[in-house]
């Protein structure tokens, strides 16, 4: 049977057995390939590009019956090729001697000259994806459909046009669901069609690429750097802006409804506006072809000044390393912010003003652009760029009120040429909320481009118009769908919540006596015992006592997550964690003592009866009365009586 190999150099045909093995069939091709091939590095795939490519080395105990391969298959083949030296004759040259006189022959002189030039990394070499865009890319991304009872007239292993697989920026699909804007591997996969042929793999273009709004320097024409001169390959050209069709993150999910509704406890208490970081993680989203979804399991609240009216906040705020680092431990990065911009309508009825609304605006112009710096601190890898990253999947979420005056949940993002703008400095914020300005041109600071937006005029036609002054805000927004899961499994399952950071006008705070209090839970069974330390704000403020070591974090951090018995009872033993109890001791702040543990068939438990247990209770007893008797006698004695 014969099997073919295509490849950069060319295909080639292997005349094999059923029995042959695949070492047996490399050793056939290298007799075939270019000498300059490296034979270790030979590998094969059944797709020419983004397919699952394996190393010859690997299978060559495989035979071609265990391959599955028949008579006239097709394989495509890499492989990496080495440099190698040739000797070049030099042109034989007259008058030339050696040192001591003689004449040099041409058989002398010998150049070593390299058959190939230098490789040179690409970025879909250097750059480390996440994991779950390497896992997106290994799909294909099909939308499979059922066999038409009504059109399909074949048998049940056919295919027709009513029951092949859709691509997933099929457009009749989309609409068919209601989804407003195809997801970014569906984009990348769109755009990389038209790009990029597979049967042409070895020239392969970056299908991405970042708009870039700022004038390059240095210019390749040679000339001196902007402002002392810009030329037409150095300036930036005109743009022209559209609603952006992709989204980097299609949903937001948040892990538990008590999240948001903490969260919201604040504006309840105070009247005043408040913003938090979201932490989480990214997951794939089923309900869009290739979808990604940010699941949020907490909120970190920075140190603010909080109004009726807005907020100030510094950045970068204080202790965001060391949030960052704990929230690694526990396998979470941060994916968002969110805040509230909720104002009671006064009638008692328990409902809030519906500021935004289609004919205000969704998210303003100077939220816009804070939302935009944030997302370009936070930018996402790609090996599908030719700069190596491409937009970013950080979130925007606002808690407002609707049309019916209930509080509503609205996600946005900043769209890839957003982002942009605000980093060129084209643009700033209005005086008008639903308006963007575009910045007046400083010869000596920024150059401004023409700026352009297409709308739809009164007679359904789409025309240009000029975006100075300003143009609408909706132009560089992204809309995101929002939700709670129907079974929610939350990685933190504390039921006594831990006071959150930076709330002492509400009268919280985060002291030993906090941690006593949470830690007060103990001795009643283990589900509570991991219960009370799985709390992400009282992760970190055991952080910021900085009592525990890296290692002894780690597995208290482990311990709160995997909400796996064996970890704390390792980690009761640290000597980090004693130092932690013994400090409460002597603040006064100790927790209650556990009762002894007890092994059965069913696992250990805590045993509070016997002698042992009621004497330590009674014990505990008298000196808890013996201190509330201590400090009644201390403030009677400096209390003055009073005359009747």
């Amino acid at each position: 049977m014969l099997v073919r190999f295509r490849a950069a150099d060319g295909q080639f045909r292997v005349q094999v057995e059923p029995t042959d093995t695949m070492g047996l069939i490399q050793a056939k091709l290298v007799e075939q390939l270019p000498k300059n091939v490296d034979p270790n590095s030979l590998r094969i795939s059944d797709q020419p590009a983004n397919g699952l490519q394996r190393l010859f080395r690997e299978i060559s105990d495989i035979t071609v019956q265990d391959a599955a391969l028949k008579h006239g298959d097709l394989l495509f083949l890499f492989y990496d090729k080495t440099e190698a030296e040739t000797p070049v004759e030099a042109p034989q040259r007259s008058g030339i001697n050696r040192v001591n006189g003689g004449a040099i022959r041409p058989d002398d002189i010998v150049i070593k000259q390299t058959t190939t030039a230098p490789k040179t990394l690409n970025a879909s070499e250097v750059v480390k994806q996440d994991p779950l865009d390497d896992l997106l890319d290994k799909q294909d991304g099909k939308i499979h459909r059922p066999r038409d009872p009504t059109f399909c007239r074949h048998a049940a292993k056919g295919m027709c046009d009513h029951c092949m697989p859709l691509e997933p920026y099929d457009p009749k699909y989309l609409e068919e669901k209601k989804i407003k804007h195809l997801s970014f591997h569906a984009y990348l996969r769109q755009i990389n069609t038209a790009t990029n042929k597979p049967e042409n793999p070895s020239s392969f273009v970056p299908p991405l690429q970042e708009p870039y709004y700022r004038v390059k320097q240095p210019c390749p024409s040679g000339h001196p750097a902007w402002p002392e001169g810009i030329c037409s390959k150095c300036q930036p050209s005109a743009i022209t802006l559209k609603p952006q069709t992709f989204r980097m993150v299609d949903h937001v999910e948040f892990s538990d409804p008590s999240i948001v509704d903490s969260f919201i406890n604040f504006w309840r208490s105070t009247g005043t506006q408040r913003l938090g970081y979201l932490y989480g993680r990214y997951e794939p989203y089923t309900e869009v072809p290739l979808g990604i979804k940010a699941v949020v399991e907490a909120i970190y609240e920075p140190p603010q000044h909080n109004e009726a009216d807005g907020l100030t906040l510094s950045l970068p705020w204080e202790d965001e390393k060391g949030v960052d680092a704990v929230a690694e431990l526990c396998g979470l990065r941060k994916v968002g912010v969110i805040f509230t911009d909720l104002v009671d309508d006064g009638t008692g009825s328990s409902k809030v003003v519906c500021k935004r609304h289609i004919d205000s605006y969704y998210l303003s112009s100077l939220e816009i652009q804070f939302a935009a710096r944030l997302q370009a601190e936070n930018p996402h890898p790609s090996k599908w760029s030719d700069t190596g990253r491409f937009g970013s999947n950080f979130v925007t979420v606002v808690i407002s009120g609707n049309e019916e005056g209930a509080i509503e949940i609205s996600p946005y993002q900043v769209s890839v040429s957003g982002v942009e703008m605000v980093r060129a400095d084209i643009v700033e914020p209005c005086a008008d909320p639903g308006k963007m300005l575009v910045c007046p041109e400083d010869e000596n600071r920024r150059y401004i481009p023409e700026v352009f937006y297409r709308k739809i005029d009164k007679y359904g036609a789409s025309v240009q118009e000029n975006a100075k002054p300003a143009f609408p805000v909706e132009y560089l927004l992204v809309t995101l769908t929002h939700g709670f899961p129907h079974q929610p499994k939350p990685l933190f399952v504390s039921e006594k919540k831990f006071p959150v950071e930076n709330r002492a006008v509400m009268g919280q705070s985060q002291d030993l006596k906090a941690v006593a209090t949470q830690l007060g839970v103990y001795g009643k069974s283990q589900e509570e015992e991991l219960s009370a330390i799985s709390d992400f704000h009282f992760l970190n403020y055991i952080h910021t006592l900085d009592i525990l070591a890296k290692n002894e974090e780690a597995l208290l951090a482990k311990a709160a997550t995997s909400h796996e018995y064996h970890d704390i009872a390792q980690l009761v033993e640290r000597p980090g964690w004693q130092t932690l109890l013994a400090i409460l001791k002597e603040s006064g702040e100790r927790p209650p003592k556990r009762g002894r543990l007890v092994g059965d068939e069913e696992g250990p438990s805590y045993n509070h009866g016997g002698a042992e247990s009621s004497g330590q209770s009674e014990k505990d007893a008298e000196e808890r009365l013996a201190k509330r008797f201590r400090a009644f006698s201390v403030s009677h004695r400096n209390t003055t009586p009073q005359k009747k």
